[in-house]
């Protein structure tokens, strides 16, 4: 029984000691199986060769929607072009009566929004939408916020036309 409980005491005494990776550090496994670099030391080693590229400033944005955000038409429709709209064939406008563009013509997408002052009326709120040489009479009004605008217009003609009141204005 001495013997057994001899070579017991010295069998368990053989298991212990260092574990495997603190006794040979050439041995010990990474997990990943990539070999690893030095230590970091808190500062780079080396700097990138050229810096990222910030966006242009002031140049035109790429975005997944252009109708996002109704800004100043670049190309057009002027506000006497929707005047004309207006005068002509739409007839929504009488010859007579005298019209100064207030706000606009602002473009989100292929739609415009422009606020007109009419002499002797309220303000008339126009939404066209089209080329910006011929556009097409969407609605006029004091309040442009109909089907067709929240169905299909464009989110910067949306905001304009539905949740800005009756008339947008400028620093509100």
């Amino acid at each position: 029984m001495v013997v057994a409980l001899a070579v017991l005491a010295v069998g368990a005494q053989a298991g212990c000691g260092a574990p495997p990776e603190l006794r040979d550090p050439g041995t010990v496994p990474t997990g990943t199986g990539a070999p690893t670099g030095p230590a970091r030391t808190g500062t780079p080693s080396t700097t990138p060769a050229t810096p990222p590229t910030p966006p242009p400033v002031g140049g035109p944005t790429t975005t997944p929607d252009a109708g996002l955000v109704a800004t100043a038409c670049r190309n057009g429709p002027t506000g006497q072009r929707v005047v004309q709209l207006l005068r002509g064939r739409a007839a929504v406008l009488p010859d007579n009566v005298r019209v100064r563009v207030r706000i606009g013509p602002l473009c989100a997408a292929e739609w415009q929004y422009t606020v007109l002052e009419v002499t002797g009326h309220e303000e008339l709120q126009v939404v066209t939408r089209g080329r910006p040489t011929a556009p097409e009479l969407v609605t006029a009004g004091t309040d442009v916020c109909n089907i067709e605008v929240r169905a299909t217009g464009p989110a910067g003609i949306r905001t304009l036309a539905c949740d800005a009141g009756p008339a947008v204005r400028p620093g509100a």
